[in-house]
């Protein structure tokens, strides 16, 4: 209660927290006007509940991909040119590598390089959406519309402008409000689903069942606790994870005015979860691929069965084996497998084993027991791999409850009640990386009372 008043006694905390808010309000406007000359089927609203990557890009952009309006694209494309951007940084580009040391005149240049990229990529986004969303009959044209090369160049231009302002909004938020833009966005999207969820397990096992007598009643309200209880487990399962961490003892030589009890609490902290949410993003964006490029080929091979392998809601039928058909969840399988490569993909992005050796040794910091150079990187890096394993196997697990529950039936035909897990490592994750900024603020803040009190 006392960190409440706090809060609202420092008016920079205030006003960052009103700008936030406006922010945000101006992005649900933007969500809730449909690009001109489409107009979204009911299917499309079915589609954001199934678990797909429809579904996930309409994470992104915050819920607007279900009404398709002009923040449809969200900031996917945004998050992807900085994956690409960081990816050919890494010595892979001479140019992009030399920039990356070159301080704060190299970051500028790498950010204006990476929303030239933004661009490219959305457009070509754009595109692939409205054709997957015509052969998927989720939208149609105002006036039984015929639509032409610049019918597709009207409309992409719109969803490219949308999504540009959505980038310019995040930014905006992270210089001028709290937490990082993109992130603060999709959470935003996130927060917006989890009242009509509860409201919609509310009148499936409460209000539905009453009088249908107390057996009904009773049965129903158990199943609702439980329901509540899981999405509290997850939630509680998810914040454990996020703020797991396995710290590495450092020592430094030759620090004078060092005690004993200032080396022991020096350590670097390795997250169990280093890549955050960004392997779901990018395997998501792959699994729509296929379809993407599909649709770029012909108006008909969108609908091709063979699709439905990269489809990770959908079980893909196989040969008969002595006259029984069964299935198999290919798309699901290769889910998994692209989260979990990317985990440990980004986690090695995050922290070089190489690059913190060698800053080790520069500072004349070491781990006990561990000798400096090429040893300490094989250490650091065994551990990080270790790590990783369990963070890569947790993230592909909670990333696979909505989607296992939506393929075992558990909510029969109403799939919008699948506990979203990938929502609430977002959710969680902004709102940790929010409360710490917050406490940076008032810890600011009460060091300037106590120099203006010593003066």
């Amino acid at each position: 209660m006392r960190k409440f008043v706090s809060i609202f006694k420092n008016k920079e905390i205030v006003g960052r927290i009103f700008f936030t808010i406006m922010i945000l309000f101006v992005v649900r406007i933007g969500a809730a006007i449909t690009v001109p000359l489409v107009v979204p089927s009911e299917q499309l609203k079915n589609a954001m509940n199934s678990g797909n990557a429809i579904a996930m890009m309409d994470l992104l952009g915050g819920g607007a991909l279900s009404n398709f309006s002009v923040f449809a694209l969200g900031v996917s494309p945004y998050i992807t040119a900085q994956i690409i951007v960081e990816l050919l940084s890494k010595d892979v580009l001479p140019a992009l590598t030399e920039l990356s040391k070159q301080g704060q005149f190299g970051r500028k240049k790498i950010e204006m390089s990476t929303r030239y990229l933004t661009l490219l990529l959305g457009a070509v986004q754009a595109y692939g959406i409205i054709k997957t969303m015509e052969n998927s009959q989720y939208i149609s044209y105002v006036d039984g519309l015929t639509p032409t090369f610049w019918t597709y160049a009207y409309i992409v231009t719109v969803l490219l402008a949308g999504a540009m302002l959505t980038m310019w909004l995040g930014d905006q938020i992270t210089d001028k409000g709290l937490g990082n833009g993109i992130s603060v966005i999709i959470f935003a999207g996130c927060v917006r689903s989890l009242p009509i969820q509860i409201h919609t397990a509310w009148d499936k096992w409460i209000s539905q069942n009453i009088g249908h007598g107390s057996n009904a009643i009773i049965q129903g309200a158990f199943q609702f606790v439980l329901y509540i209880l899981a999405f509290l487990l997850i939630i509680a399962g998810v914040v454990f994870f996020e703020l797991a961490r396995r710290k590495i003892p450092v020592q430094h030589a030759g620090k004078s005015g060092q005690t004993a009890s200032m080396a022991r609490a020096s350590f670097l902290p390795i997250k169990v979860n280093s890549a955050g949410v960004i392997p779901v993003i990018f395997a998501s964006s792959i699994m729509l691929a296929p379809s993407v490029i599909a649709s770029f080929i012909s108006s008909d091979a969108g609908n091709a069965q063979w699709l439905k392998i990269f489809s990770y809601s959908e079980m893909y039928p196989m040969p008969e084996i002595n006259g029984h058909a069964w299935s198999m969840p290919w798309g699901l399988l290769i889910y998994i497998t692209l989260i979990i490569v990317f985990a440990f993909f980004y986690s090695q992005m995050q922290m070089d084993p190489e690059q913190l050796a060698d800053n080790f040794q520069k500072n004349g910091s070491y781990i006990p027991g561990i000798r400096p150079g090429k040893e300490t990187e094989r250490y650091v890096g065994k551990v990080l791999n270790r790590v990783t394993c369990i963070g890569a196997l947790a993230l592909a697990t909670i990333a696979l409850i909505p989607v296992a529950l939506t393929l075992s039936g558990v909510f029969g035909n109403d799939t919008s009640l699948a506990i979203g897990g990938t929502g609430l490592i977002i959710v969680v994750g902004v709102c940790i990386e929010i409360n710490s900024q917050i406490d940076g603020l008032l810890a600011g803040k009460s060091f300037e009372e106590v120099q203006q009190g010593g003066n």
